[in-house]
């Protein structure tokens, strides 16, 4: 077997290849703009974050093969690596995944590498990977069912797809119907997709997935970012 640098490397390499998408420019324009500033903000519950990341680390051993999709600057993939064979860690934004690999040179780790890929997209390999994560990530795409169905793909029978996302809708009703247009509007804020974490359960149900666990590790108030570990059946 090779050594996991140099299969994480080929993996990394053959997404960098691959030619961007005018889709993908335009989805990536916005976080290339906020990059640094997105690598510079502060966690907001950080007794949470190490909630979650205690909670992942358990489900992931040195025999499984993870890739990441939504990883921003890399920070959790970095904390995660150490815990698997090898972890892609991918991320629509050129900027955010050049942030991350600055990381990663500081704080070298061979099962790690990191590459620019669309999570709507399904450019990762059929039933290559023992599990998926999806981190503050799911209501960022533009399509739920797709970017589901596209980690299922590249999921293993018995694959784990693990992902934390914001239910918009369990959030005060200003939020959603108000506070994001206008921030969308003056370029403060992305597309989002507004769901609760019911919603959420369906579309990971209708893509074939069976729910295992729902959690949430927040400990500052009502916490609407919804933890789920979910599998893709053996057969």
């Amino acid at each position: 077997m090779p050594h996991p640098s140099s299969a994480v490397a080929a993996s990394a390499e053959s997404f960098a290849l691959s030619p961007a998408s005018t889709t993908l420019a335009r989805k990536a324009r916005f976080w290339d703009r906020i990059s640094r500033k997105y690598a510079a903000d502060p966690i907001a519950d950080p007794a949470g974050y190490e909630a979650t990341l205690r909670r992942v680390q358990d489900l992931l051993s040195t025999d499984m093969d993870v890739l990441e999709i939504g990883c921003g600057t890399g920070s959790t993939a970095l904390r995660l690596a150490p815990h698997t064979r090898r972890l892609l860690a991918t991320d629509v934004s050129a900027e955010m995944i050049a942030i991350a690999r600055d990381k990663l040179a500081a704080q070298p780790l061979p099962q790690l590498g990191f590459a620019v890929a669309d999570a709507d997209t399904p450019v990762f390999g059929q039933g290559t990977w023992d599990a998926v994560l999806a981190f503050n990530l799911l209501h960022l795409v533009d399509d739920l069912d797709r970017a589901i169905s596209a980690a299922m793909q590249a999921l293993r029978p018995g694959g784990l797809f693990i992902s934390k996302t914001a239910c918009l809708n369990e959030m005060n009703p200003l939020v959603p119907r108000v506070a994001l247009p206008i921030m969308r509007a003056i370029g403060k804020a992305p597309q989002v997709l507004c769901f609760d974490a019911a919603h959420l359960q369906a579309a990971l149900v209708r893509q074939g997935l069976h729910v295992e666990a729902v959690e949430r590790h927040g400990t500052k108030g009502k916490d609407p970012r919804v933890f789920i570990v979910a599998r893709k059946p053996l057969a």
